[in-house]
């Protein structure tokens, strides 16, 4: 017999192909293949089993993390995976671990920083999984101030070693993923002394742990920070602190591509950027940008399905209530959210794009992009994970009650993602860096310096400036051209407002400190015009599919408008828009829901991501909502017995007035 579909009524009013969309969101046809090829192999494993992963105890979410990891190189062992798909699969098997930070950072920063002999040395163990990695950098005392370290490297040139200290109880690393109970070995970031001088922050390879018996070695005191935010989560990460007491390594053991320490205790810096030195933030950034759009869509699919299923109000005559995603109080909550699902999808192809071509660069000895990419990772990582943090809540929000249930999906999908919000940087100080560039920007253009990559809509500086918004009627609103201005304008006349009056004060740096909200302001208004023209720019290539690209135009339009609707203010007040064309913007917005209403769940199936990576009754594909609700209300341990544990001790005595109680 086969399952019930309750959404197969929603499926059917679908006017484009689906399957087309698949791979536009995958990429291309070879990745939506493979990707849907890893997430059923995870789906089918009974290993990477999660549903049970709330309720377990911390010691074992921790075991089984190590257990899922293990059977992850396993698998990818046995099935001979490429790190293509070995990276899929882990994503799939959807549970922070030390792997990630192993591969995502411990490697990249050697990669990055180290010479070719150190890179012989530690990769191939590295890569064989013969050596954990962590990257340890934030201390207890410093995150986002990362000259302000104070953890120690003093060279000592009678032994050729440096002695690694912690000097103090801010010192203290805290926060490196993996750290707390998993790394062998970490790129530690220390303050580098030699002859008497303070040379900075510099990376070392440092081995924590006995690779025969896994105990601190001597002069390390290493453990794990705590519990975190939410049941499962990011609890299952071990982020861990740790201290040296004049630990001793080789000389070799620093990372000398960017600078070196000759064997008399000399300082020497090589020609390479010290920008590399940012180089694994900034490759991490770009993954995290890119895996925005995944944790959002996973809650823009709950809560999409689940508003088609839920019906509330508006029975007539004894039929069936209205679907809640019919509303048009869910549909202007719920459809700009899906809409950034797609864009920032875009958003992190193009970025994807950019930092490979940023690394070939950099193969080659040209560290021209260098600024544009650190840029751009930084402000796209600032604005996508904000958005997307907002957005797991609000679907949560959308979901009624049901969705604060833990097994609605959403709870712990919201305590696992909002780290992003901080680590690899502050979201506002990243906003900040953006704003520098952008404050810089402008002040060459006076020197006749054309600003290039992402800036260079402030070359048109003049033009924006001066610029009327031609928008008549609401359906004006639908030209990409009138768009894109609009978003220029405003970017551009927030930028230079911005400079106009920072060059009123005699301090630069009191300045920017004084204006930095508004700073923050200007810097979202160049990333969120980045988003919608890569959007548009998506738009312009050849879309193949029925209908595919009219709905792909529809969400575009709803993202760009939804955002200038939410952000009417900076676009009135800098004259780039009238308030009579501001409401035509909702008006449009209107008709765009109507338009998507239809397609939603189709767009959301478009996702394709499997029951298991969900994780969700509420966004169950087959909409077979109320019938799990029940059974998995029966897997609460508290349900193992119909009378609870302290019945006798504390529920009788009060029910046979055997606790005297006070008259309230």
């Amino acid at each position: 017999m086969e399952p019930l579909d309750y959404l197969a009524e929603e499926r059917n009013k679908a006017s484009f192909d689906v399957e087309e969309m698949k791979i536009v969101w995958a990429g291309s046809r070879h990745a939506y293949e493979m990707s849907d090829r890893m997430a059923r192999l995870v789906a089918s494993d009974p290993v990477f089993r999660k549903d049970n992963r709330t309720m377990l105890s911390r010691k074992d979410l921790l075991k089984d993390t190590l257990r899922k990891t293990a059977h992850a190189v396993k698998r990818t062992v046995e099935l001979n995976l490429s790190e293509e798909e070995s990276m899929t699969l882990w994503s799939y098997v959807d549970q922070p671990s030390y792997a990630n930070l192993h591969w995502a950072m411990f490697i990249p920063a050697i990669e990055g920083q180290g010479t070719e002999e150190q890179k012989q040395k530690w990769l191939p163990m590295a890569y064989k999984m013969q050596i954990i990695g962590c990257y340890a950098q934030t201390e207890l005392g410093h995150g986002s101030n990362v000259q302000g370290l104070e953890t120690t490297a003093t060279f000592d040139p009678e032994t050729d070693e440096f002695v690694i200290h912690s000097p103090k109880l801010t010192s203290s690393k805290w926060w490196p993923g993996g750290l707390g109970k998993a790394s062998t070995h970490a790129v530690v970031y220390a303050r580098l002394r030699t002859n008497g001088q303070d040379y900075g922050v510099q990376a070392f390879i440092i081995q924590l742990r006995s690779l025969d018996d896994h105990s601190p070695l001597p002069g390390i005191t290493v453990g794990d920070v705590g519990m975190k935010f939410g049941s499962g989560a990011y609890n299952s990460m071990d982020n861990g602190f740790l201290r040296f007491d004049h630990v001793r390594i080789p000389r070799n053991q620093m990372l000398m591509r960017v600078s070196q320490v000759t064997r008399e205790g000399k300082y020497v810096r090589s020609d390479v950027p010290r920008q590399l030195l940012y180089g694994t933030m900034v490759s991490v950034r770009q993954i995290i940008v890119s895996e925005s759009s995944c944790a959002l869509s996973r809650a823009v699919c709950i809560a999409t399905r689940y508003s088609a299923v839920r019906r509330q109000f508006g029975s007539q005559n004894g039929g069936p209530e209205t679907q809640v995603i019919n509303y048009k109080t869910q549909q202007s909550r719920l459809f700009p959210l899906l809409a950034s699902a797609y864009a920032f999808r875009f958003a992190g192809e193009w970025l994807k794009w950019l930092y490979t071509d940023v690394t070939k660069r950099l193969k080659a000895n040209d560290f021209s992009t260098l600024p544009e990419v650190h840029a751009c990772t930084a402000g796209l990582k600032s604005i996508t994970t904000s958005a997307t943090a907002d957005a797991i809540e609000e679907c949560r929000k959308l979901c009624g009650g049901h969705g604060y249930l833990s097994c609605s999906g959403l709870p712990e999908l919201f305590a696992v993602y909002i780290p992003n919000c901080t680590f690899e940087g502050d979201n506002i100080v990243l906003l900040l860096q953006v704003a520098r560039i952008l404050m810089k920007t402008v002040a060459q253009l006076a020197s006749g310096k054309k600003p290039v990559g992402t800036t260079a809509y402030l070359g048109r500086v003049e033009h924006l400036m001066q610029c009327h918004c031609e928008v008549r009627r609401a359906e004006d609103w639908l030209k990409p051209s009138v768009i894109l201005e609009a978003f220029e304008a405003r970017a551009a006349r927030m930028s230079v407002a911005c400079a106009q009056t920072l060059s009123g004060f005699s301090n630069p740096e009191e300045g920017f400190a004084d204006i930095s909200s508004d700073l923050v302001e200007a810097a979202v208004a160049h990333c969120q015009l980045i988003i919608v023209s890569k959007f548009i720019e998506k738009l312009k290539q050849d879309i193949p599919g029925k209908g595919v690209k009219t709905q792909l135009e529809n969400l575009c339009n709803v993202y760009a408008l939804s955002l200038l609707h939410k952000h009417l203010g900076d676009f009135v007040s800098t004259g780039c828009i009238t308030p009579e064309q501001g409401a035509l913007v909702n008006e449009q917005l209107r008709s765009l829901y109507s338009l998507v209403r239809p397609n939603a769940v189709a767009l959301v199936d478009a996702f394709n991501h499997t029951d298991h990576y969900l994780g969700s009754v509420l966004g169950r594909y087959d909409g077979n909502v109320y019938q799990k609700l029940y059974e998995e209300a029966w897997k609460s341990p508290l349900n193992d017995t119909d009378v609870p544990d302290g019945y006798r001790e504390y529920i009788r005595p009060l029910l046979k007035q055997q606790i005297r109680t006070a008259r309230l």
